[in-house]
């Protein structure tokens, strides 16, 4: 598993951690769900990345059986808070409730979901005295376009903003154009969730499956894998699919270790332009 710095946290982080976005909440399933976490623990994949919107909690506790008995140092944490919780006293309540459901005492790092009709001052103090407290090691924020992104930086103040999550995958581009550039400038990460798309898996038949498949029968990886060394091919980007399953994550967990070649780049790049720089969709 490789791993690089985390903007400006001083850390490094491996450049694939695990989501937890949809996971299973109950039955075999959530059994499988959480065999699959610990097994991407053992893999290196030690950033795991929830919120209190997902399953209204559910997820972050099934989360937090997860990594039960497991050395809390071994593990980085996210959570994120709602928008409609986001006011000062919203965000610290929030905060708490997720440390319930996970069963920690303090978050490694906790993000505002997506920008809040709430002042983004006002959200930004209560990061920073979550942090102060130590409630939370760093701040962050989620689905922030690139001038939010900054204003969000600047009203941290002394406290760095860690990172931006984003969606970003083969067919969603975009933030290639302006975002990423500006986050590796500020020295704050960009983590992508679903780097799979949503429905948007290529084919095998279409002309980008086809480049797909042959830069992994060059390396003898999975198309799956190519995908997630393409997208965190940027030092300044990590990714977290989810992944359900023991074996699926192994398969990303192998993605890991796979280094693309500047022709990889160059083929994937032609079959998956990258496009325009549209609105940032929300998860």
């Amino acid at each position: 598993m490789q791993y690089k710095p985390f903007g400006p946290t001083g850390l490094e982080l491996p450049v694939i951690g695990q989501g937890t976005w949809d996971m299973p909440e109950g039955g075999a399933q959530k059994a499988e769900a959480i065999r699959a976490i610990r097994r991407g623990i053992e893999l290196g994949m030690t950033h795991l990345d929830t919120a209190e919107m997902y399953g209204s909690g559910a997820v972050e506790r099934l989360l937090g059986e997860a990594i039960a008995g497991i050395a809390r140092e071994r593990v980085f944490v996210t959570s994120k808070v709602l928008p409609s919780n986001a006011s000062y006293k919203g965000t610290i309540d929030a905060c708490e409730r997720s440390l319930r459901n996970l069963g920690l005492e303090y978050l490694d790092l906790y993000l505002l979901h997506w920008p809040s009709s709430v002042p983004l001052r006002e959200t930004m103090r209560a990061l920073g005295d979550l942090v102060h407290a130590g409630k939370a090691r760093f701040a962050g924020v989620s689905n922030f376009d690139v001038d939010e992104m900054l204003e969000a930086r600047e009203l941290l103040g002394e406290i760095p903003l860690a990172c931006n999550q984003v969606l970003y995958h083969l067919r969603e581009r975009g933030i290639e154009r302006r975002l990423i550039p500006a986050a590796r400038a500020a020295n704050v990460a960009i983590v992508a969730y679903t780097p799979f798309g949503r429905g948007a898996f290529p084919k095998t038949s279409s002309p980008g499956g086809a480049a797909l498949a042959q830069v992994a029968a060059k390396h003898g990886a999975s198309v799956r894998q190519v995908i997630l060394a393409f997208l965190t091919r940027d030092r300044s980007v990590f990714t977290i699919p989810k992944a359900a399953t023991v074996a699926h994550v192994d398969e990303n967990a192998a993605a890991g270790d796979l280094r693309l070649d500047a022709s990889d780049v160059e083929a994937i790049d032609a079959a998956f332009p990258v496009g325009r720089e549209g609105p940032l969709a929300t998860l």
